[in-house]
């Protein structure tokens, strides 16, 4: 071989040389970049892994939350419908009472109400109608008997004898002209049941409704704790 073709094989041998380096660098290189998106890639979808799991469990917990919140809300719409239906069937009871129990209660509720003994019977128009006489007397009769205790105290006393003989002339007169000291009043007012009693402008309400409110707002400590248990 002349000194050309040795020139020629030896470039030809250095250019197969410098390829084969260049390729190989240049695959080295390439094999860095892939591995380089490999990483940002997995990277990547790691945080949106976790970004969308983090994402899940903050709607999940407020989800969960409002089904909480709205359990709760149930509930306690659910306490106060059976504390309206209790307070309504304890209504519908008072006013479904046989006649003369009807009447025996409304005439305890005027006696130990009344405050002069004066006062007028208001009722409803369909019980006054139904048990309007029944109640007045039978509330005068428990008025006279818890008064004769009294009246008996007084008189060992001695010092209010002649009050005591006006109040006993005043009942004998009432009882022998068949006048009440509790009257019947011809007013009638617009109420479940119950009554109330009125002493010219002064009114004592013992309908069942005011009844029945006074005793839940007495209960009111009891009920809260009922309903929000």
């Amino acid at each position: 071989m002349n000194g050309i073709e040795k020139i020629t094989a030896r470039i030809e041998a250095d250019g197969k040389s410098a390829v084969e380096e260049i390729l190989r660098q240049a695959g080295e290189k390439a094999d860095a970049v892939r591995g380089e998106y490999a990483r940002q890639a997995q990277a990547e979808a790691e945080q949106a892994r976790r970004t969308g799991d983090e994402a899940a469990q903050r709607q999940l917990e407020r989800l969960e939350s409002a089904a909480r919140m709205e359990a709760r809300k149930e509930l306690l719409s659910a306490k106060q419908t059976c504390l309206d239906e209790t307070f309504d069937a304890a209504l519908r009871r008072l006013t479904e009472l046989p006649e003369a129990d009807y009447a025996a209660l409304l005439a305890r509720m005027a006696a130990r109400e009344s405050r002069t003994g004066r006062e007028e019977i208001i009722l409803s128009s369909r019980d006054r109608d139904r048990v309007g006489p029944q109640v007045a007397a039978q509330a005068n009769a428990l008025l006279a008997k818890d008064a004769a205790p009294q009246l008996a105290r007084d008189l060992a006393d001695g010092s209010r004898t002649g009050e005591i003989l006006s109040r006993v002339v005043t009942g004998a007169s009432a009882v022998l002209q068949g006048a009440a000291l509790l009257t019947l009043s011809q007013e009638t007012r617009d109420m479940a049941g119950g009554l109330i009693l009125k002493d010219g402008n002064v009114e004592i309400n013992c309908s069942f409704e005011a009844q029945l409110r006074a005793l839940r707002e007495s209960m009111a400590a009891e009920i809260a704790g009922i309903l929000f248990a």
